[in-house]
């Protein structure tokens, strides 16, 4: 394990992978396709958001599962890419997830693995491992979890986070989700699909949007953060609800989209920046890596540029 020293934020990834990234031609039933180009990168919520941290600027560090040869591969090519990686390892493989990206017709397809089966007593010791980390900082939870983890786990997470004087970030949905609101996290981030499944409501416009977040955050949430695809984002407070509206960019992967702007969500207000930089901040970031293909993030000029023409709204809701 490295001792590189960071600022106190830490990532937990659960049940990171191997990202394959193809392109090909067309996807033909009982055929097989030849890729014209193929990619490897370290990935999960966790791991794509601790990468999206370091090409921010931001050091941090990741507490992941790892397990077996696949594991060891994955191992070195987040050693390379992230700051700081503090893991644990299991029995078992750690997952490979594909995607293919088709030209024509333009078409994305995804097929994401369990992974590996995580002990009680391996989960104790990862999450230990977080919490020392994070101390009193900012702790980011998201991503699948394997095999073998209870549903509870941000929630109790979120809370332990918060007993220690920390902030927990949460980029979750469903049971995971409802779980860990019962906690009051600092942040929570989802997608308008995410926020309709757990209010029950179709949710048409950014009015709509920031209505839902607005009695979200009165659940004891600080912040409440909900994306909108290509049409920007809503970020809620106590003050106040924000509306950033997406750059126009030429999409090629929305793999890693949402992660990157939980980074940048992070960064911001680690910064203690205003809630209105802090979405512009997480627009940009979101939108700089739709614009690369596979797992590809955003790059740091690309990001000042993009932020540089964004109006941030105040919604006054």
């Amino acid at each position: 394990m490295s001792n590189t020293p960071c600022e106190d934020i830490a990532v937990l990834a659960l049940n990171p992978t191997v990202d394959v990234n193809y392109e090909i031609p067309q996807l033909i039933p009982g055929k097989k396709v030849q890729a014209t180009r193929s990619r490897y990168d370290p990935g999960g919520n966790g791991v794509n958001v601790a990468r999206a941290l370091k090409e921010l600027g931001q050091c941090s560090h990741c507490c992941c599962i790892i397990a077996g040869e696949v594991g060891g591969f994955l191992l070195g090519l987040m050693e390379q890419r992230l700051s700081d990686v503090q893991y644990y390892r299991v029995e078992g493989e750690t997952r490979i997830n594909v995607t293919l990206f088709q030209s024509s017709p333009p078409e994305q397809f995804e097929v994401d693995a369990p992974g590996p089966e995580v002990t009680a007593s391996a989960l104790q010791e990862i999450s230990d491992c977080f919490l020392d980390c994070c101390k009193g900082g900012l702790g980011v939870l998201t991503g699948s979890i394997p095999p073998g983890v209870p549903m509870d786990v941000y929630g109790r997470l979120a809370a332990r986070i918060r007993e220690q004087g920390g902030r927990a970030v949460v980029d979750a949905h469903g049971e995971r989700l409802t779980h860990a609101l019962r906690e009051h996290p600092f942040l929570i981030k989802l997608n308008r699909y995410e926020a309709e499944m757990l209010t029950g409501k179709r949710l048409s416009t950014v009015a709509d949007v920031a209505w839902e977040g607005r009695q979200l955050q009165r659940q004891g949430v600080d912040y409440v953060c909900i994306s909108l695809a290509g049409e920007g984002a809503v970020l809620v407070d106590a003050k106040d609800s924000y509306y950033c509206p997406s750059p126009a960019v030429h999409v090629r992967s929305t793999v890693g989209a949402g992660d990157a702007m939980v980074a940048a969500l992070t960064v911001g207000f680690q910064r203690g920046d205003e809630a209105r930089e802090v979405l512009r901040l997480g627009v940009a970031c979101g939108a700089g890596a739709a614009a690369h293909s596979g797992t590809g993030l955003f790059t740091h000029d690309q990001v000042r540029e993009l932020a540089a023409g964004l109006e941030v709204q105040a919604l006054g809701i």
